[in-house]
């Protein structure tokens, strides 16, 4: 992939905020973020969805994958695409949660405590490495992904809106690893694993650094857009009776399953129904169909579910239950309109 380069400034290729109205302009302008990021990341297309979708609900994202692999190269990327401000932080064993919020420091001039905030306060947050920090700071994002504010020293201090954050992960078979809490876990909208690049992937990336092509990258929306497209997902998109029901039924399934230790949470069912909402809104429907719930249910869901040991034992996957729990799950007949 090639080199970074700041985006020209935000009035030559954003999209103006109040002539998005329908559905149709959440498919166009998702598709020229995709395109746009094509030009600068080899493959990682299902991880770039994740992204947008992500984006669509107002939702954080956790990338997995082993080192090297242009994670943090790919949200550093998608962040300027968007117009907003981007803040990075590297998770260490040292980190500490004052470095992440930010702190009060007294101003000798004026003889008071003023706040010096930290990199959290952005509109898209890269956590890169999360799960190199202890839990005590891994924990002191857990405020702020829930409720958009944070709370120092007493005083509660609202975040910029959009505020995602997107965090990666190493595995955790790596040295020097520590696991997410659940409460964290469960805190993302989606979990995406990135994939080594396939033989031609793995040319085009060499091909790309040894004759770099144009480096310049379009800035394609500002944060007012992307408020809009949230509100048009929100609101625009609709959801038949069977639908729900078949997002119920999913979630009551991993509840009872023998094979997990913990299932999902109704946090799991909202994410589920928000994410299929914002999926059929990029593919250009403002209604949702079961095919949207198959294509994000495992990324929305399998991250927040506990195998029993002895399933883990026997190689079992969260992914693998969930892929049969949706075999055994009949599906109704939905409408497409109110």
């Amino acid at each position: 992939m090639s080199e970074f380069v700041p985006p020209p400034p935000p009035d030559k290729k954003a999209a103006r905020t109040d002539s998005l109205v329908n559905v149709s302009d959440v498919e166009r302008i998702a598709k020229s973020i995709q395109e746009e990021l094509a030009k600068h990341i080899v493959g990682m297309k299902n991880v770039v969805q994740n992204l947008i979708l992500s984006l669509l609900c107002d939702g954080h994202i956790l990338l997995e994958g082993v080192p090297g692999i242009a994670k943090t190269t790919l949200a550093k990327l998608f962040a300027a695409t968007l117009g907003c401000k981007y803040k990075r932080v590297q998770f260490t064993p040292d980190l500490l949660p004052s470095d992440v919020l930010g702190t009060n420091v007294f101003d000798q001039q004026s003889g008071t405590f003023k706040l010096r905030r930290g990199p959290i306060f952005t509109n898209i947050l890269l956590a890169d490495e999360i799960n190199r920090a202890p839990p005590k700071t891994q924990s002191a994002l857990l405020e702020a992904m829930a409720e958009r504010q944070v709370s120092i020293e007493g005083n509660t201090y609202p975040l910029s809106s959009p505020f995602i954050v997107i965090a990666t992960m190493n595995p955790i078979e790596q040295e020097g690893t520590y696991p997410l809490p659940e409460a964290q876990l469960d805190r993302f909208l989606l979990k995406s694993v990135v994939g080594l690049p396939n033989p031609v992937e793995e040319e085009k990336i060499i091909q790309l650094k040894h004759q770099p092509e144009d480096n310049t990258l379009n800035e394609i929306t500002t944060p007012e857009t992307i408020i809009r497209l949230q509100k048009i997902v929100r609101e625009n998109i609709y959801v038949d009776q069977g639908i729900i029901e078949f997002i119920r039924d999913i979630t009551i399934r991993t509840r009872t399953d023998p094979r997990l230790l913990l299932g999902g949470s109704p946090r799991a069912s909202i994410s589920m129904l928000n994410t299929s909402k914002a999926y059929a809104a990029i593919c250009g429907r403002d209604y949702v169909v079961p095919d949207d719930i198959k294509r994000i249910v495992i990324e929305a869901v399998y991250h927040r579910l506990i195998l029993k040991p002895e399933a883990d034992l026997e190689g079992i996957s969260s992914q693998s239950i969930i892929r049969d729990i949706i075999r055994e799950i009949p599906i109704k007949e939905v409408r497409a309109q109110r």
